[in-house]
């Protein structure tokens, strides 16, 4: 009872001073009034237990400030755990995204991984997938436990493991009438003797030989057919620039093949990078040529910009990223334009052989279209890249049989204007 008295007397004093506080009305200078504020911030703080201290708030508002930080701590873990959720989920989906259907198969799956422990695919067993128990080859390496004909492919545990699944699991799809789909982005190819991609590498050896027999009959017309200047060099003043041609073409399908050979990182970026040394160097002539640009420094000038792009992108390609969409972009953005000023040179130009031009022209536009339109080899050999492979060969004859042309065409009005 008398707890309950001396707080009854308390709340009913304390509420008489917060009464007199409520009835101060008069009007106050601006000072006067912080003035009031400051006292009736003491006066509520003695009835609710809050200390005032030079205009700071402490007691409950600390308390309520640590709650506060308290919730928005917890918060934020909640927000980071939701992130960190959210990435691993869509990480999960892009790995899902960016495999091939092949090898995203469960059964290919399980053959992999039982053929890196065993080192058999049903009864074929590999010598080099023999492991003992700290992972190191019982056999010594395993490119001296194969003939000396096949050293050569780098065929490894993996890739053998790899292929030879691959072979079991489309003849088991053959057998239930479902086609035949991608394993790691690539179609399943059938090797022969070690090699990859038998009909692309056969097609690029071809064209290789194509273009060294162009190269050889245009140096022969050139130095031994036609006459020559005092200084025995040729009148023909673009000879150079197609010997470069020339050996560019040659480099990109050596390439070609080696690539096609034994698909590995660095035949990739080799095949890559001389595909679009050759692309951008054709762009280059293209220009020079059909511009009619014999100047040394015009030339150089008219040049350099193709050449920092193309130095740039490929630099791009072996530094940065191997980015496929865009160097097809780039590849196609190139050889679109140069097949254009071409075929309008032709047709402004009256050139005598601008029908073999207009020839390779359509024929190249056709074949680059075979890189588009993207279907399973059949028989497990020929493909839509091997048929451009193929396309390429007899547009390669043309083409150096309208260089040649070109030459013959150009020494022959030098010669008249000289008499």
């Amino acid at each position: 009872m008398i707890l309950a008295q001396r707080s009854t007397k308390e709340s009913s004093k304390n509420s008489n001073q917060i009464k007199k506080m409520s009835s101060i009305v008069t009007p106050l200078s601006s000072d006067d009034r912080v003035f009031q504020i400051e006292n009736s911030a003491k006066a509520v703080g003695t009835v609710t237990g809050v200390k005032y201290k030079d205009g700071n708030v402490s007691g409950a508002s600390k308390s309520s400030n640590k709650r506060s930080r308290s919730v928005h701590r917890h918060s934020g873990m909640m927000v980071n755990r939701y992130w960190i959720t959210l990435y691993l989920v869509l990480s999960y989906l892009f790995k899902v995204l960016d495999a091939s259907a092949g090898d995203a198969d469960p059964l290919y799956r399980a053959c992999i991984g039982q053929c890196e422990k065993t080192g058999c695919v049903g009864e074929r067993c590999f010598p080099h997938c023999k492991f003992s128990s700290d992972g190191v080859s019982t056999d010594g390496p395993w490119y001296m436990q194969e003939p000396l004909y096949l050293q050569w492919k780098i065929w490894d545990c993996q890739s053998d493991c790899r292929y030879n699944c691959m072979v079991d699991r489309e003849k088991e799809r053959d057998a239930l009438g479902d086609g035949p789909v991608k394993y790691h982005g690539k179609w399943p190819f059938k090797r022969v003797y070690g090699i990859q991609e038998p009909a692309s590498v056969a097609f690029s050896a071809v064209n290789f030989a194509m273009h060294f027999h162009g190269w050889l009959s245009f140096f022969t017309l050139l130095y031994y057919r036609l006459p020559l200047k005092p200084n025995t060099k040729a009148y023909y003043e673009f000879s150079s620039l197609w010997h470069i041609y020339a050996l560019l073409s040659m480099n990109s399908w050596f390439w070609s093949a080696i690539f096609h050979s034994r698909d590995v990182d660095l035949t990739e970026k080799i095949d890559y990078s001389s595909a679009v040394a050759l692309l951008g160097y054709s762009l280059i002539l293209a220009i020079l040529r059909c511009f009619n640009v014999r100047d040394e420094a015009s030339r150089v000038m008219a040049a350099a910009p193709l050449l920092a792009f193309v130095t740039t992108h490929i630099l791009y390609l072996n530094c940065y990223k191997l980015d496929y969409g865009w160097n097809m972009k780039v590849c196609g953005v190139m050889g679109v334009a140069q097949l254009l000023i071409w075929a309008v040179w032709a047709g402004v130009s009256q050139h005598p052989s601008r029908w073999k031009l207009w020839t390779v022209v359509f024929g190249g536009g056709l074949a680059m279209l075979l890189e588009i339109y993207d279907f399973p080899p059949y028989y497990g050999f020929l493909d839509a890249h091997a048929l451009w492979h193929a396309a390429t060969i007899p547009l390669t004859y043309v083409w150096w049989s309208f260089i040649k042309d070109d030459a013959e065409f150009q020494t022959s009005n030098l010669l008249n204007k000289v008499k």
